[in-house]
Formats: structure tokens, sequence, C-alpha cells
């Protein structure tokens, strides 16, 4: 399949730059994104995830550039309020997830491929903002070394863990529902030399409670649904449990993530909540099992 961007998009996000945004109007904003929906919206997730289409990669870069803007909250709730926003914002979060997810696996192989693994890692996009991350984590959460940490749909290169693991001397478990993710991610952890440090288990919420207990639990942005996750930690994790989880409270990145809107069942008590600073764009929450 041939992918097209709109006219006049022939490079990303080229009308959208921040030095017009104070002219941008909800209803311009609505119907870019109303673009990006009809050119995902009937795309299969294998279609996406083996793309090597050039447009459909501008389709994303598009995206991408959209979500990083300072849009003025009135006009994301606008969004959210409008009253086709949820097929529209449904669409647009899975073509945004498996086509990160493809980046991601991408990225895996290509370390596996690699002479010199950790150099193709820290090369990786995101390698930074996953630094920042996990020592925001390790700070609001207490750890100290040869604790463990089991980090919830930790995916095909889980980074989280890698750099928790390996900067802090910590000791991790990922659960990865996906059996294919689960094994691309067991031969990185390997080529990086971590396998005595992290293990990876084929499984997803409901795998919990594990015999060993953690220090603190961590939700993957992507681990959904959210209120049948947390449903699940809060029956399951004793009183004092850590539990973290990212989400994006700006711009269009909080209308992209469901995690903005859900509410915690009760039994927890949130404690800390650390807003990013670049190169992160995530909140990171803190909250302990009452």
């Amino acid at each position: 399949m041939k992918y097209i961007l709109p006219a006049g998009k022939t490079t990303p996000s080229s009308s959208w730059s921040v030095s017009n945004i104070q002219k941008i109007e909800a209803s311009s904003l609505i119907a870019e994104l109303w673009q990006l929906h009809s050119l995902v919206k009937d795309l299969e997730e294998e279609e996406i995830l083996e793309s090597s289409s050039a447009g459909l990669h501008a389709a994303f870069k598009w995206l991408d550039e959209l979500a990083a803007l300072d849009v003025d909250e009135k006009y994301t709730d606008t969004v959210l309020k409008s009253p086709e926003s949820g097929v529209l914002l449904a669409s647009i979060s899975r073509f945004r997830f498996l086509y990160n997810l493809k980046l991601e696996i991408e990225a895996a192989k290509s370390l596996l491929s690699s002479r010199n693994p950790w150099e193709t890692l820290r090369n990786f996009t995101f390698y930074p903002n996953y630094i920042e991350l996990a020592r925001t984590e390790y700070k609001g959460s207490g750890l100290k070394p040869k604790d463990c940490v089991l980090f919830l749909g930790s995916g095909p290169l889980p980074l989280s863990l890698i750099v928790l693991c390996y900067e802090y001397g910590l000791l991790g478990i990922g659960i990865e529902q996906n059996g294919k993710r689960a094994a691309l991610s067991r031969e990185v952890i390997a080529r990086l030399g971590l396998s005595e440090s992290i293990r990876v288990i084929e499984g997803n919420h409901f795998s919990l409670p594990l015999e060993t207990r953690c220090e603190l639990y961590m939700v993957a942005a992507q681990a959904e649904p959210k209120k049948e996750v947390f449903g699940q930690l809060a029956k399951v994790l004793p009183g004092g449990s850590k539990v973290s989880y990212r989400l994006y409270e700006k711009g269009l990145r909080r209308v992209l993530d469901g995690s903005s809107v859900f509410e915690l069942p009760a039994g927890f008590e949130e404690y800390l909540r650390v807003q990013p600073k670049p190169p992160v764009n995530n909140t990171v929450v803190f909250l302990k099992r009452n």
C-alpha cells in the first residue's frame, strides 16, 4: 500500500512551527488530527510494524511534531470534548504506539547485530530520556543497590530496566505479554551482558503476584487497560508496596496518552509527582499501596 500525505505536507508539520503557535485554532488542530486519522485508521498491526514506507514514516513524524507542540490547554480540552474524539484519538494513539514499537524492535535488532552493542544502545534516539527517567525513579522510590524492580510491559528493548540495573546495580524483572518481543528482549539483555541482573517473563498484570517481592513496580505507559492493570495491582500487592507510572500532562501528548485521564482505584496513595525536564517529556507519578 502507498501512503501519501495530504497536500502541503511534503515536509511534516511545515505549517505548525512554534513561531506561529499563537495562531492555531482548535478547529484547525482537530482538522489536522482527522487528516492523520484518515491515513492510518485502516492499517493492520503487521502492516505498520513491517512497513518500510517513507510516506508512513512521514505521517509518524508529522504526528510526532504535532504532539510536541505546546498547545494551549483550552485547545486540547476542545479536542477531548469533540463528539467523535474517542474514534479519532483511538486510531491515532494506536498508530503512534505501533510505530514507536516498530522503531524499538528495529533498534533491538540493530543492537544484536552490532559489534559494540553498548555504543549502539547509547546512540538510540531516546537513550538520554531513559537516563533521566531512571534517575528520577531511583531517587523517587528510595531504591538502593541490589533492590528488585519489576517493569510491567517491558517490550522488545527494555531500556528502563537496562538503565536502572546497569547504572544503579539493581535487579530487574520484566513482564511482556508478546512472546516474540519477550524473546527478543532476552537476546538484547544477554548481548549486553545483563542476564544475571535482568530476567524477562512472558505474561501480563494477571501474572502477578510473583514469588519475588520487588521494591518498585513500574507500569509502562502502554500497559493497557490502565483501570484493569491498577485494579489487579491493588488486589495483589502487599501494603507498603511502591508503584510508579509515567504520563504526559502537557500539549497534545496529554490528549494522545490515555494515562492522563484514568482514575486510580482505591488502595493507592500518590506520594510524589516529578514534572519533566528536558529531554524528558513524561511526568513520573509515585504511589504507595495502603
